[in-house]
């Protein structure tokens, strides 16, 4: 399996990706090593990562799992941690864990003592397709995704698809969403498999994954043109994940969960506004009902969610800009969406 090379690291994975980490450290003189874990990763990835690791780890630090943790106040600890353990501008965090525990521990690095070096070992099929490729790192701001963040590129990224066995089905299946989406923005054919034989997680799919995320960050890697198509379905997604986190009444939703939704309405406006074909539209909206089930949403929801729109940090100037597909493959960006279709782009949802 090839390694995927970016700007300034590579994204190693399975046997590749254990020899690029013991020859890294045997490289660099780091002072300390730590790992950063949560709860979930400590117990069922800790011990193989330890047995494939050559050096002494300083120390571990976990945390505990979940996005409602994603927040400065988790980051203070690991801060702490650091600190009291003697880190210093020379130290090495590893960050093993899903999408929220590499964009906290991404972040945390990044600002501690002005950046020390770190690297990302995914441990979810959504994190090793999406969240620790790119450089993004961040947290929420009460339930409002990612509003605190920096983009600063980890010194590599490890892949060990092994750790997907230790994932609940609905872990693994929320990764789905943003492989399809890596086909929906920029690779007909790659939908097309994923789709027709459904073997996502496979290791030949998690790279191709990877190889079409990574080419999209190398064209622009500070998110001012071409990468803002990655956000396809993330606009009334992550409104939809944040009203579902803060809402007791509400189950919920895992990333990829929230973005499928958002994925099928961002679809039905892509019809709407951009000439998506109906039967694109059709095949979009079945394929992700086929995987995640449907959400009821109230009028009272979808205006609590809509409300949350207005702080999606793709926003300038008082505008929402939308991603919208014309065609499957083909996305394109920076699109203002009335009002009136976020409620016709509910109905078709909910039919």
């Amino acid at each position: 399996m090839e390694s995927v090379k970016s700007q300034t690291y590579e994204v190693h994975i399975g046997e590749l990706a254990q020899a690029a980490l013991n020859q890294h450290i045997a490289k660099k003189n780091y002072s300390k090593i730590f790992v950063l874990v949560d709860t979930n990763t400590k117990k069922h990835c800790l011990p193989a990562f330890k047995k494939m690791f050559s050096a002494p780890i300083d120390s571990i630090f976990e945390i505990e799992p979940g996005e409602e943790n994603k927040h400065i106040h988790t980051c203070l600890q690991v801060w702490e941690f650091l600190s009291n353990f003697d880190g210093d501008r020379k130290s090495l965090l590893i960050n093993l864990g899903g999408g929220v525990l590499t964009d906290l521990g991404g972040f945390v690095a990044s600002t501690f003592k002005r950046g020390i070096d770190f690297i990302n070992i995914p441990t979810t099929l959504l994190s090793m397709v999406d969240a620790s490729i790119g450089g993004k790192n961040g947290v929420d701001l009460g339930a409002l995704k990612n509003q605190i963040g920096v983009i600063n590129q980890p010194q590599m990224v490890l892949v060990f698809p092994e750790f997907l066995k230790t994932l609940e089905p609905r872990q693994v299946t929320s990764g789905y969403a943003e492989m399809l989406k890596h086909g929906l923005i920029r690779d007909a054919a790659y939908w097309v498999d994923l789709k027709e034989k459904n073997n996502f997680s496979e290791a030949s799919n998690i790279q191709r994954s990877i190889a079409i995320k990574n080419d999209v960050v190398l064209i622009d890697p500070t998110e001012k043109g071409l990468r803002k198509i990655l956000n396809f379905g993330h606009t009334l997604g992550h409104a939809i994940e944040s009203y579902c986190l803060e809402n007791p009444n509400k189950k919920t939703l895992l990333h990829g969960e929230a973005i499928a939704i958002g994925m099928i309405l961002e679809g039905y406006i892509s019809h709407e506004l951009k000439g998506l074909p109906k039967l694109s539209l059709e095949e979009i909206k079945e394929t992700f009902l086929k995987y995640f089930e449907k959400v009821d949403f109230s009028k009272d929801d979808i205006d609590a969610i809509l409300k949350l729109l207005k702080y999606d940090k793709k926003n300038s100037h008082g505008d929402i800009n939308f991603v919208l597909l014309q065609s499957i493959g083909d996305a394109v960006t920076d699109i203002k969406v009335a009002e009136e279709l976020f409620q016709k782009a509910f109905d078709y949802y909910g039919e």
